[in-house]
């Protein structure tokens, strides 16, 4: 069976990730967007995968998630980075913790700077031909980029850190998956980006703390609604009492 799946929402230019144990069926997603609610329940039906887990890299500020409505539907447990003030979340994840679906294991980097809290998942997948190692970077690490770090706790210089000396540090062959690409590319390498990327490659720490404080963009659109919703894992409040996907 296919045990990896790479979903995208175009209004938000998320990529939602399907992790599943061939063995077991037991599934982790990673990053589900709101408005496709109904796509990932379809996935799950599809694939026959049991959801384990539902992750978040971090509080997205472009999007709110669907991840307190998939659990609930399907009885998964949530987990997201303790440092992001989602409260609502089953597991508060620090550096190094493990999440298990199956025979598989998912592990926790704290990699903050784009925002204090932000984790990426490691994802050492055995199979016939060897090891099939990827890294979900959020917002961390985007193909030839990195996320911004002049709000929500940002910080260039620990965000420099979390890529020089964490993620940087992986083998080449890892694969790199981000939470966000806004030009059509679904994938790199750990080895592409440590010497390639535009915003890290060739820059010292103090170097790319001015060239981040210099970027100047605009405000997400959705900062204010969106945070608050996610550190609520989405989870709202009907006319009548119930609790319904923002999206609804």
């Amino acid at each position: 069976m296919q045990t990896f799946h790479q979903l995208f929402d175009e209004t938000s230019s998320t990529y939602t990730y399907l992790l599943i144990d061939a063995d077991t069926h037991e599934a982790v997603l990673i990053d589900p967007v709101d408005r496709q609610y109904e796509r990932d329940l379809g996935v799950l039906a599809d694939t026959g995968a049991k959801l384990a887990w539902v992750v978040e890299t971090h509080a997205h500020a472009d999007h709110i998630t669907s991840a307190g409505h998939l659990a609930q539907q399907t009885g998964a447990h949530t987990a997201a980075p303790s440092g992001c003030d989602i409260k609502p979340a089953q597991k508060q994840l620090i550096d190094g913790d493990t999440l298990r679906f199956g025979n598989q294991v998912l592990r926790a980097i704290h990699t903050p700077g784009h925002t204090a809290g932000s984790m990426s998942y490691l994802w050492e997948e055995p199979t016939t031909d060897g090891v099939v190692r990827r890294i979900f970077t959020g917002d961390a690490l985007l193909i030839d980029g990195c996320g911004r770090t002049d709000f929500q706790s940002g910080d260039a210089g620990t965000l420099f850190d979390s890529l020089t000396q964490k993620l940087f540090r992986l083998p080449d062959d890892t694969r790199v998956y981000p939470a966000h690409d806004y030009k059509g590319r679904t994938e790199s390498t750990i080895g592409q980006e440590r010497a390639t990327n535009s915003r890290v490659a060739g820059r010292t720490r103090d170097e790319f703390i001015v060239m981040m404080r210099g970027l100047n963009l605009p405000r997400p659109k959705l900062i204010d609604v969106a945070v608050p919703a996610n550190q609520q894992l989405g989870l709202i409040t009907g006319r009548d009492g119930e609790s319904v996907p923002h999206g609804a």
